[in-house]
This record gives C-alpha cells, sequence and structure tokens, in this order.
C-alpha cells in the first residue's frame, strides 16, 4: 500500500469513461484478454441518460449495438429508455468491471509511472506464451476519487480516453447564465405548463425541447442565431415544428442573439433591436465541447482549430504511447462527425493494436515497441 494510504488497483488497460463507444472499447480490449477496467465518473452511458425523457434516437438500434449483443426494439428506432436498458444489459452480460461515480483526476506517465506511490511493486503480465511472462511497472497510473472521496490509484499498461462532451455545454457568456431557471440540459416539459419558456439554438436538442415544452403547455419561443434551422434536423421533426411556427403555436426569433438573461425575462439583440422575452424558464441548448483536460494534461497535441487531439485514425493511438482516444472525443468540435454507430468501432481498433493474448502477440509485445525495460 503507497505511504499515503490510497486504494491500488491495476489493470491491462485502463478506460475512462463508461459511454456507449467507452463500453465497446473495453468490451474488445477485455475480449482481446487484457484486464480492463471501466472508471466513470457518474453512471453508466449518462450521456445517454441525460437526453429528455421520451426522446427518439436518430439512428435505428442495430447501429447503437455494441460487442456483437443484437439490439432489438418493437418500434423503427429506439427510445432514451430502450438504449439505457439495452446497454445496462450489454455491461451485465460481459461482466465490464465498470466503477461508476468515480472520477479521474490525474495520470502519470512514464516508466515505472510517474507519481506513483511509493507502494507500488512490479505487475505481472503474461500473454500466454510459456516462459514469456514479463514483469514491470504500469506505464500509467490513474489517480480518481470516488463518491466519499475515496482516493484511489489503478496501474495500466494501456489508457482509453472516451471522456465524450456532455460535460462541458457550451456557453453564451452573457450575464445571467448561471441563474437557477437556466438550463443546458432538457429532459421533460411539465414544470414548465402554462409558463412563459424560451429556448437558445437550432439544432435537433433545441427543436425536440420547443416541441415537447408545446405539448406540455408551456408558451415557447424559440431563439435562434442563424436565418433557419440547422441542415441536420432529424427529418420526421421538422415538418411538426415548421407546422407550428406556421400556426404560430411556438414564436420565433430569427437572426437574434442573447445578450442577458434576468429573473424574470431574456433580453437579445435581433435584426429589430433589443427586445426582451418573458421567461420563467430558459434552456440553451447550444451543443458541448470535448473533455480533452485529461489528454492536454498527458502532452497530447489539441488542435485549436478543429479541437481535435492528435491520434492516429488507424489504431486511434495518440502521440503518447499507450494512450488511445475513442468515441466523439475523436471529433473535436464537431460532434455531428462521430456518433455511436462510427465511434463503437474505435475499441476494435484499440484492440488490433494491443494484439490478443490468446494469439501470443499482446500487451507484452506491444510494451516492447515502447522501449520499455522488462
Amino acid at each position: 500500500m503507497p505511504a499515503h494510504d490510497q486504494d491500488v488497483a491495476s489493470a491491462d488497460v485502463v478506460v475512462v469513461g463508461a459511454g456507449p463507444c467507452g463500453l465497446a472499447a473495453a468490451i474488445a480490449t477485455q475480449s482481446a484478454g487484457h484486464r480492463t477496467i471501466v472508471l466513470e465518473r457518474t453512471s453508466v452511458v449518462s450521456g445517454l441518460a441525460s437526453y429528455p425523457t421520451y426522446m427518439t434516437f436518430f439512428s435505428t438500434a442495430a447501429k447503437l449495438a455494441i460487442g456483437g449483443i443484437p439490439f432489438v426494439v418493437a418500434t423503427e428506432k429506439p427510445a432514451r429508455r430502450d438504449a439505457l436498458a439495452y446497454y445496462r444489459a450489454v455491461v451485465e452480460h460481459f461482466d465490464l468491471d465498470v466503477r461508476q461515480y468515480e472520477e479521474v483526476l490525474k495520470i502519470g506517465v512514464g516508466s515505472g509511472g510517474l507519481g506513483m506511490g511509493s507502494g507500488w511493486s512490479t505487475v505481472e503480465e503474461s500473454n500466454g506464451e510459456a516462459g514469456r511472462g514479463m514483469r514491470t511497472a504500469p506505464r500509467l497510473v490513474v489517480h480518481s476519487v470516488s463518491r466519499v472521496g475515496e482516493r484511489r490509484e489503478t496501474g495500466a499498461n494501456a489508457l482509453v480516453v472516451a471522456t465524450g462532451y456532455f460535460g462541458r455545454p457550451n456557453l453564451l457568456g452573457v450575464p445571467g447564465e448561471s441563474l437557477p431557471h437556466v438550463s443546458h440540459l432538457y429532459r421533460e416539459g411539465h414544470q414548465a405548463f402554462r409558463q412563459d419558456v424560451v429556448v437558445v439554438g437550432g439544432g435537433n436538442s433545441a427543436v425536440d425541447a420547443a416541441l415537447d415544452l408545446y405539448r406540455c403547455g408551456a408558451r415557447v419561443t424559440l431563439v435562434h442565431f442563424g436565418p433557419t434551422f440547422d441542415k441536420n434536423i432529424k427529418p420526421w421533426v421538422l415538418p411538426d415544428m415548421n407546422g407550428r411556427l406556421a400556426d404560430g403555436s411556438i414564436a420565433v426569433q430569427w437572426n437574434s442573439r442573447v445578450s442577458a438573461i434576468t429573473p424574470k425575462d431574456v433580453v437579445i439583440d435581433s435584426v429589430e433591436g433589443e427586445k426582451c422575452i418573458p421567461a420563467t424558464h430558459v434552456y440553451l441548448m447550444l451543443g458541448y465541447l470535448p473533455e480533452v483536460g485529461l489528454l492536454r494534461d498527458l502532452g497530447v497535441p489539441i488542435d485549436s482549430r478543429t479541437g481535435i487531439p492528435e491520434h492516429d485514425a488507424a489504431t486511434m493511438e495518440t502521440p503518447i504511447p499507450g494512450v488511445f482516444i475513442a468515441g466523439v472525443i475523436a471529433s473535436g468540435f464537431d460532434a455531428n462527425k462521430t456518433f455511436i454507430e462510427n465511434g463503437r468501432f474505435h475499441g476494435e481498433l484499440i484492440a488490433k493494436k494491443l494484439g490478443s493474448r490468446e494469439s501470443g502477440i499482446g500487451l507484452h509485445d506491444f510494451l516492447s515497441t515502447l522501449s520499455i525495460s522488462r
């Protein structure tokens, strides 16, 4: 045990983030014979859990399936509830070691792991061939803290960062944005019954929220800086939204920007000048930014224009040997570039790079390419 009395664990691979793509990566590495631990600061697929309660996915169920486990639903497209049940079942099926409500604070890198506690000794590794065992201290040490404040260290020889982007909402940067009636997430509209509500945004999230709020009896005004909706609006939703705008059920302010939010209204700058729109609830549906803090701290270059971490698209490995990325984080600021349906395959690329213990070309050989002493 380290001198500072922390819990210590070890694995071949640590995956940070238990979203669908993180889980898919864990399945791939575990299936290749590598001891895998998943660390998640909230709950399994918490990003999906934050979706509106009655949301329907754009993708079909088959395109959301991971690990070769069929995702079967009675409807053409799955709903949020279907997806949550499916991913919970997948975790159970593969008996994944997912440690929920454990936030990663930092990662030590280097031969033997920088920042390792004094109690660390060597970790036995074997690729399944007789006489080819290897003893080495872990290359990476993941420092984390549980919900009750317990600090832990997890040693590993490979790291997959699959932190997604739902933890960092795009901010307007205007006065009043942090007021209690302002939210960057929308779940359901019951609480807004017969209330004045402003929804800011022009994408799928904004349209879904505006329609649901309208159906719950709210008086809704949509504010968007552009002249029309974003190009990627779900085709089965747009006719409904256009109908509500045409009959005046939902008001809209095109080419308008929010300049301030007060306890009772939203101030906008429009083509007609400054306006104050009454609002007891404000939903800022502006998208999110990728969670790249851990990668930046590790020294992984992040493109300032695109937000994309430097990586090899064929293996998902970053310039830091043994550090990989998976999921939407690989697309930087453009969240419409990587979805579950393509990010779910990143784990297979990572597992291929690490190799399979059963094949005799596992982490032992991978580490030898990194000039790690044995």
